[in-house]
């Protein structure tokens, strides 16, 4: 293992924190963005947030409201203006058209029921989120079938042609191994060698928006030059997905810095959906903005003079 130098680069570093306003954001988004705010301090960096809403469904603008106030808490600041991959779609359909283009996604009309049924019936392997991996059911639709389908208005995702994509990688590489940088916490760098295949066919594009967040974030991140991608050690396998989809777009590789998860007293991360303690929660009972820093794991003091 080697250690890396200081974090200062050229160009300038460029670091974010993108949440996703579908909920209030509690200790562990506190913890991520403040990774990434610290690191861009320590680097002479810059720091961007970046609003994740490509899920209409979820969208509250009042949670987009609520993030700038929990982060302006926090006591961070970033660049103006904020990205917001609503105003974005276009760009991820361009993206998504060339992959198709060359043949590697491809229309999936099963609905979820279908394909349940058919992992019950034939169990394969699951991926790294220990999802069932996808069974192939539309992967062999002519394109006449694909085209009556559409014209009926059926609905579909597009999905990546795992093995394709992965030959492709291989040929544009030279053979060389797809990988990616890690950068510990002590400042430590090492290689990762990625194994996107273990993802089997996943969606690229959802049924019921123009991406997914693989696509979408690996997109973003070019298009802000971001240099360094924080985020929580739950999305350290989503990497090997990402590195595959920028070498296929031929998008620059971030350095990666995965943090450990903060758990609650059953060993669980904290997220929305189990309701945990949200910052502005723990701001409505009193807790001080040093107390959620010591909760989040991060020491007030170093914060405040780094």
């Amino acid at each position: 293992m080697r250690r890396a130098g200081p974090l200062r680069l050229t160009p300038t570093p460029v670091f974010r924190f993108a949440p996703s306003p579908n909920g209030e954001l509690h200790l562990g988004h506190a913890l991520s963005a403040l990774t990434g705010f610290q690191m861009a301090r320590a680097a002479g960096g810059r720091f961007l947030v970046r609003i994740e809403d490509i899920d209409p469904q979820r969208t509250r603008e009042a949670f987009v409201r609520q993030i700038f106030e929990d982060l302006a808490w926090l006591g961070l600041h970033w660049e103006e203006p904020v990205m917001r991959q609503s105003d974005r779609f276009a760009v991820y359909g361009s993206a998504a058209d060339a992959l198709r283009a060359r043949g590697l996604l491809y229309p999936c009309f099963a609905t979820r029921r279908e394909i349940e049924e058919a992992v019950a019936a034939r169990p394969g392997g699951v991926d790294p989120d220990g999802a069932p991996l996808y069974p192939g059911l539309s992967k062999g639709m002519t394109p006449e079938d694909v085209a009556a389908r559409s014209a009926r208005g059926d609905p579909y995702c597009l999905r990546i042609d795992m093995g394709r994509a992965v030959d492709e990688v291989r040929a544009i590489l030279g053979g060389a191994a797809l990988d990616f940088t890690e950068l510990g916490g002590d400042g430590a760098m090492r290689r990762v060698v990625a194994d996107p295949a273990r993802w089997g066919d996943a969606i690229i594009v959802r049924k019921d928006t123009p991406a997914s967040y693989h696509l979408a974030v690996v997109v973003d991140d070019a298009a802000q030059g971001v240099t360094h991608v924080t985020r929580g050690q739950d999305l350290f396998a989503a990497t090997d997905l990402h590195r595959l989809l920028q070498v296929l777009l031929g998008l620059p590789a971030p350095l990666y810095h995965h943090h450990p998860l903060l758990l609650d007293g059953e060993g669980r991360k904290l997220s929305k959906s189990a309701r945990d303690t949200s910052l502005r929660q723990l701001r409505e009972a009193g807790v001080n903005r040093e107390g959620v820093l010591e909760m989040a794991g991060i020491d007030p003091d170093h914060f405040a003079h780094n």
